[in-house]
């Protein structure tokens, strides 16, 4: 519980740095007026409660696949069997596949919006720090990423006791509000988020966008649940983060209540003075711990996206010995952190960030509840007005904060727009062109019943020790054996054909993780399963085999490997330039070698070029 807390709940959990104020001090605010406050704050609690505690917390995480979450994992639940297309398959993947790419943008902003609007409570006890606040910003996110490498298990040992005093705080700082003007207890009533909407019209709908910000790691909730279990997550929520949140933006809105001018930072104005620097520390902290859920989120779902074949191979590190879903991915993360200085820098402040914030979430909230419609009725055969009357709810309150944050585009929305459609555009590109390659491969592949055959008719030269051809098609005659045939004229003893395969599950179990089939005259194929949160290690594969009666001496084991050169062309396919975006992916992917953790000194690569 300690550990989820300082992971998966800092994003959310720091939301009241800057969400009110948004509201009430942003472009689109509406004057601070006791209607409006109740409005808002009723608003704020409505969403919480429906969107967090219902739809994340009580549906949406049921639907775990093996203990995994996250966009992709609950799109593997809603279409598993992909050779059975149901209608508009084609566009629903698509959908779930942009989903993911929005999260990298999310990612983004994240740690710079919630790192800056804590340094920026440094202004309110002294103008003395304003040409500080940016260098500060850079500094503490260039920390952040660096501690990366350490693993969100240690991160989270560090960081939940922190956010566990964070969260103490803003309850205490909340209820010291609320003692001074009770009456905004009265905002739980939905009539006060209701009389908002009709009296301010569209001006209210616009501050939608901004009610939206409570709701930011919501999805985080769902991407992160891998690492700690849902249990702790949901147990964490109910009884510390939810009655926290709800305390501080009552007291926030009690705040404004007596004192309108308040409303640059709600937030830092509950705290006495005495305790303002202290409290940006703190706020910094928790600021930092925001960050994490998204970058951890990021790493899970990077993994999965390669395994599943929507990226390219990239170096995973495992930083537990116990935990499988915590890892750390270099590349991911240094480009998490370019980015996050590189918004720093350009919009200067946490209330130019919040105008490009929340778009990339309530779009993948949309796309969330569209695949878990599909997820419930296939995994517990709900009928079809049940699961129609509840995603429809949720979906009526999502879209119009959809509608409300496309409004921000011309102000910043367009930075996470672009940014998904970016990623996006390298996930399809990648799947595409891999099926393309797949195709192109097998074209070529001779069936390897007719290469036994002609190996028996026209038996070549053996020698000794035992040669593992790597191939992803388990039917036909990896090229690489062709092309070591064609030129050394050579089989070794004994020749193992071996097809590691990745299913749409996190984890595969171990009685079903290895299959040997034992062919003829020495040849033996060896097909894996595993699943999309599992890495392929094939000294363990090997070493799997001996349960099966297939024993390997590593000495004397020789692995051979294919390594294809794309060749774009103007073939049916893909237009020329992604067929070039995918042979530079192709190019600067991890090595096989590397990826299946083969002894370098023992490898084989026989290259290959294919045309797509």
């Amino acid at each position: 519980m300690i550990g989820a807390l300082g992971v998966v709940f800092g994003d959310i959990g720091t939301s009241p740095l800057y969400a009110l104020r948004e509201c009430f001090h942003g472009p689109h605010a509406v004057v601070p007026t006791r209607a409006n406050i109740l409005g808002v704050l009723s608003l704020i609690f409505w969403s919480l409660l429906i969107i967090v505690s219902i739809k994340y917390l009580t549906f949406v995480m049921r639907a775990d696949n093996k203990g995994e979450g996250g966009i992709l994992a609950l799109l593997s639940l809603a279409f598993p069997d992909r050779k059975t297309k149901p209608k508009g398959f084609d566009i629903l993947i698509a959908f779930g596949v942009f989903g993911a790419a929005l999260l990298y943008g999310d990612g983004m902003i994240t740690p710079a919006i919630s790192v800056l609007s804590a340094v920026e409570g440094l202004v309110v006890a002294t103008r003395f720090f304003d040409p500080y606040i940016i260098p500060i910003t850079v500094g503490i996110l260039i920390g952040l990423f660096s501690f990366q490498r350490f693993g969100t298990g240690r991160v989270g040992k560090i960081f939940g006791p922190v956010t566990f005093l964070w969260f103490l705080s803003i309850a205490a700082l909340g209820i010291g509000g609320i003692v001074q003007a009770p009456v905004v207890m009265t905002s739980i009533n939905p009539w006060h988020a209701l009389h908002f909407l009709v009296e301010n019209g569209q001006t209210g709908f616009l501050v939608l966008g901004a009610v939206f910000l409570v709701l930011t790691g919501a999805e985080a909730l769902y991407a992160d649940m891998g690492h700690f279990g849902i249990k702790p997550i949901r147990l964490v929520w109910f009884t510390l983060v939810f009655p926290a949140l709800l305390l501080n933006y009552l007291g926030q809105g009690a705040i404004l209540l007596g004192n309108p001018a308040a409303a640059e930072s709600p937030f830092y104005n509950l705290a006495p003075k005495w305790s303002l620097y202290p409290l940006v520390g703190l706020a910094t902290l928790a600021a930092v711990i925001a960050s994490q859920a998204l970058i951890s989120g990021a790493f899970s779902l990077t993994m999965h996206a390669i395994q599943l074949g929507y990226l390219p191979r990239l170096e995973i590190k495992h930083t537990s010995s116990d935990e499988r879903g915590q890892i750390y991915l270099p590349q991911v993360n240094w480009t998490l952190m370019l980015a996050c200085i590189g918004l720093v820098l350009g919009f200067q402040s946490s209330s130019n960030l919040a105008a490009a914030y929340g778009i990339a979430v309530t779009l993948t909230m949309v796309i969330t509840s569209v695949l878990f419609y599909h997820a419930a009725r296939r995994l517990w055969g709900w009928s079809t007005w049940k699961i129609v009357l509840l995603c429809g709810s949720f979906l009526s309150l999502e879209l119009a904060f959809c509608g409300a944050n496309l409004l921000k585009i011309a102000h910043g929305g367009w930075f996470p727009l672009v940014m998904g459609i970016a990623f996006y555009t390298l996930m399809s590109t990648w799947k595409t062109g891999r099926r393309l390659l797949r195709d192109r491969l097998q074209a070529n592949s001779l069936p390897c019943s007719l290469f036994l055959a002609d190996v028996l008719k026209h038996p070549p030269l053996r020698v000794a020790g035992t040669a593992i051809f790597m191939s992803g098609n388990p039917e036909g005659t990896p090229l690489a054996l062709l092309h070591n045939l064609k030129h050394n004229k050579v089989l070794h003893e004994r020749t193992v054909l071996l097809t590691i395969g990745t299913d749409e599950v996190p984890h595969v179990d171990r009685d079903k993780r290895i299959q040997v089939e034992s062919l003829q005259d020495g040849f033996y194929r060896v097909i894996c399963h595993h699943g999309f949160m599992e890495e392929s290690n094939v000294s363990e594969i090997l070493k799997a085999c001996e349960a099966k009666g297939l024993k390997f001496q590593p000495e004397e084991t020789t692995f051979f490997l294919s390594r294809e050169t794309i060749i774009p062309t103007k073939h049916p396919g893909m237009a020329i330039w992604r067929e070039k975006l995918f042979a530079v992916m192709a190019r600067n992917a991890q090595p096989a070698t590397a990826f299946f953790r083969l002894p370098a000194n023992r490898v084989v690569e026989l290259g290959v070029q294919v045309e797509i």
